[in-house]
């Protein structure tokens, strides 16, 4: 046997087995790229984040010691409570008339289909601006109603419920819809095999299943009402805006009050992020969304 022989087998004797292998001298080292043009605009954000920071909090313009004094003011409070009441309302109720259009949708009557359809294209082609405006005149058209007069019968706060569902209810529909066409075929297919009748079906087993793909729109529509609530005050319903309008109307302190609402806007849209995290949450047991 020869001598090459001889030290390849004392090298093979010598490795331990299954160990790593030493580096091939001929093989060029692969080393990681440096991401140095991200850290670089990573400081870049920092600093001009901290610079905006500081300029917000040291410009005396901005009146935070006002902004304190109001923040918890029971006019300011009042005016939040309406906005949350008033938030609540427009999402049950437009989420239930929402729920019937798209029933009615996905309906084989072709009579329910068209006014399901002309309803959701009517209410998302008008600015919920010009209907808050139109249900405000409304006793121009209808001087009574029952008997009634129209004035006395619908005041600013129930205008505001009927223009602001009716807006809710179109985009409701089209999640709602949306939601019960993700739900698998075979389950419908199912359930018509067991004999559930049409509400029950939709009821405990399209439904439930749905709410994995309204849960994500539907949050959102959530939050945008909180804010678009804001509106009413064009048409003088007591919400947050206006009455934060209201004290700077009367002291002239126009951007620390602005910035009250903002804040309370900011907590209670972040509470509203936070909860629907763990509906999303609750939702996705069992599938791949719950991780």
């Amino acid at each position: 046997m020869s001598s090459g022989t001889l030290d390849t087998l004392a090298a093979s004797a010598a490795a331990p087995s299954g160990g790593p292998h030493p580096p091939d001298p001929d093989v060029p080292r692969i080393v990681p790229r440096r991401p140095v043009g991200q850290w670089a605009a990573a400081a870049v954000v920092l600093l001009l984040l901290a610079l905006a920071v500081r300029s917000v909090v040291r410009n005396d313009a901005f009146r935070w010691d006002v902004v304190a004094d109001y923040f918890l003011t029971d006019a300011v409070l009042r005016g939040l409570g309406l906005t949350l009441w008033l938030t609540g309302v427009v999402m049950v109720l437009g989420f239930a008339l929402g729920t019937l259009l798209a029933t009615m949708r996905l309906s084989a009557n072709p009579v329910l289909r068209g006014v399901s359809s002309g309803y959701v294209w009517l209410f998302r082609s008008m600015p919920v601006l010009v209907q808050l405006l139109f249900w405000f005149n409304i006793g121009a058209l209808y001087p009574t109603i029952l008997g009634v007069r129209t004035v006395q019968l619908l005041g600013p706060a129930a205008i505001a419920v009927i223009g602001l569902t009716l807006h809710e209810a179109a985009y409701a529909a089209e999640v709602v819809r949306a939601g019960i066409l993700s739900v698998e075929k075979g389950q419908l297919e199912a359930a018509q095999s067991l004999g559930l009748g049409p509400w029950r079906r939709l009821c405990r087993i399209v439904l439930p299943q749905a709410m994995r793909a309204i849960v994500p729109p539907a949050g959102n529509m959530l939050i945008g009402t909180l804010k678009g609530t804001s509106i009413v005050s064009v048409i003088a319903v007591n919400d947050l805006l206006y009455s934060v309008q209201l004290v700077y109307h009367r002291t002239y302190q126009v951007i620390p009050m602005l910035l009250v609402a903002t804040l309370w806007y900011v907590a209670v849209t972040s509470v509203l992020g936070v909860g629907q995290h763990f509906v999303e949450r609750h939702y996705a047991r069992g599938t791949a969304g719950a991780r």
